[in-house]
């Protein structure tokens, strides 16, 4: 049986133009790659239907979902039971057999990753698929989570690149689509950042905000993050499952400390360069390998920028479902305040430009990882303290605005005894008064030299005295 034809269908017909022009020249091979959620299916479904399609292969299309198939012998049942084949104990040669001998025929292989993924079936399903495209007749498409495609198939070329999300054009169009247009687009446009643009998630949003409205779902989505999408039962009418799915494969699950590096990547929305990963010092081993299984997978990828990242929908479910332990945090802490720390000491104007080019990129990243610490009974909570008062002088030399997180400091700072921290963050306000308004400024002036008293620090005393005089 075949699926339905994809009602909304927007941002990916350039990809079915690629498709239908392999076909044109021949017997294609093609694999349709990407993450969950990115539309393989609803691709794929689209050329089934395609009239060029159907006037070519009439009614010898085949769709076949792999979800249930654990081994060669089950997908080839799956296949045997679309050509009409009583069940057997081994179809496979039965298959090859009515194929090879039958009239021109497209099979789609819908999620073969299930079945292809456990290294115990890899070897089995690859020499199977090699098998059905000796098949001069046959046109194969499959679809697959992830950028690998199986080996030993010659893959028509060029390749199919693996599916990107929706520019924001198409991602509006297929949103109002299915919600109507009587909404605000400043709402919409808010909407579809949560979804990243993936088809999945547009879709399920969408038809939520059909029923419930913009202004509610907003609400909805800051209390609920993911699982306001998440009440279907199957892949495609629950994100959370798609994404757990993915979480649980093979792929994954063999390549140790994969799920931990994306779970950190969910606070990182700038993401992280390869020379970071290598410079930060984690527990994790080998974690360009875990970066690889995470980009394999279509959990992660990479940027124009060269940088890891997670799509928004994968990492908001991350953070509510497995968030960041401490000890993948600290090590980005540590990193981060040496850079910080570069600024401060100004060794050498290229030591410091290469810290604020460092820490630009990761701007967003530092407050995400200091707000974090910044926690009564934290174990990294004076160093995120001295890390935000760092950040005071950055942003002044970058002409930042205020950093958010400084009237968290001044709340916390009456519950610690550390007087160093007190004395140096009181410094640092003052440093970039200009962006910040600092109230009572002599009463803090007063507390400050009030906290030399129980501490020796002639360094810090002297920039302090410099600062405060330059403050009146």
């Amino acid at each position: 049986m075949l699926p339905a034809e994809p009602k909304i269908f927007h941002g990916r017909e350039s990809e079915l133009a690629d498709i239908l022009d392999h076909f044109s020249r021949g017997t294609p091979r093609i694999a349709i790659l990407g993450a969950g959620g990115m539309g393989k299916t609803s691709l794929a479904s689209a050329v089934l239907h395609h009239q060029d399609i159907t006037s070519k292969y009439q009614e010898n299309r085949l769709f076949v979902a792999c979800e249930t198939a654990a081994s060669k012998v089950e997908l080839a049942g799956l296949i045997g039971a679309h050509l009409g084949m009583k069940p057997g104990q081994d179809l496979t040669q039965a298959v090859l057999y009515c194929l090879l001998e039958g009239p021109p025929t497209l099979l789609v292989l819908d999620n073969l990753e299930t079945v292809w993924e456990p290294f115990e079936s890899r070897k089995d399903i690859e020499e199977f698929l090699s098998l059905l495209t000796d098949i001069v007749n046959l046109a194969l498409i499959i679809t697959m989570r992830g950028t690998e495609r199986p080996s030993k198939v010659q893959w028509t070329r060029p390749f199919l690149l693996p599916l990107q999300p929706l520019s924001q054009e198409a991602a509006q169009k297929m949103f109002l689509d299915i919600a109507d247009d009587q909404h605000s687009m400043e709402e919409v446009d808010q909407l579809l950042g949560f979804t990243d643009n993936m088809p999945l998630s547009i879709n399920l949003i969408a038809h939520i905000v059909d029923a419930e409205g913009c202004t509610e779902i907003l609400a909805r989505w800051h209390r609920e993050k993911t699982s306001v999408i998440s009440e279907g039962y199957d892949r495609r009418s629950n994100l959370e499952l798609s994404i757990s799915l993915s979480l649980e494969s093979p792929r994954i699950t063999s390549v140790p400390h994969s799920a931990e590096l994306l779970s950190l990547l969910s606070i990182l929305p700038d993401g992280l360069s390869d020379v970071e990963l290598k410079q930060s010092n984690f527990s994790i081993q080998e974690i360009l390998e875990c970066k690889r299984a995470l980009v394999r997978t279509a959990l992660a990828y990479t940027d124009d920028h060269k940088r890891l990242r997670a799509l928004v929908p994968i990492g908001e479910y991350m953070r509510r479902s497995f968030p960041p332990a401490d000890n993948m945090i600290r090590p980005l802490l540590k990193h981060f305040q040496e850079l910080l720390d570069l600024i401060m000491v100004d060794d050498g104007k290229q030591s410091v430009e290469f810290s604020i080019e460092r820490l630009t990129s990761n701007y967003t990243n530092i407050l995400n990882i200091l707000s974090n610490g910044l926690r009564l009974g934290h174990p990294d909570l004076v160093d995120s303290m001295f890390c935000v008062s760092h950040l005071l002088r950055y942003s002044n030399i970058i002409g930042k605005q205020e950093i958010p997180l400084i009237n968290r400091v001044i709340t916390l700072l009456p519950h610690l005894g550390d007087h160093r921290v007190k004395a140096y963050f009181a410094t640092m306000l003052f440093y970039s008064r200009e962006a910040h308004s600092i109230s009572h400024p002599e009463t803090i002036i007063a507390q400050t030299l009030e906290h030399f008293n129980n501490f020796s620090d002639p360094d810090l005393e002297c920039v302090s005295f410099h600062v405060y005089h330059h403050a009146h």
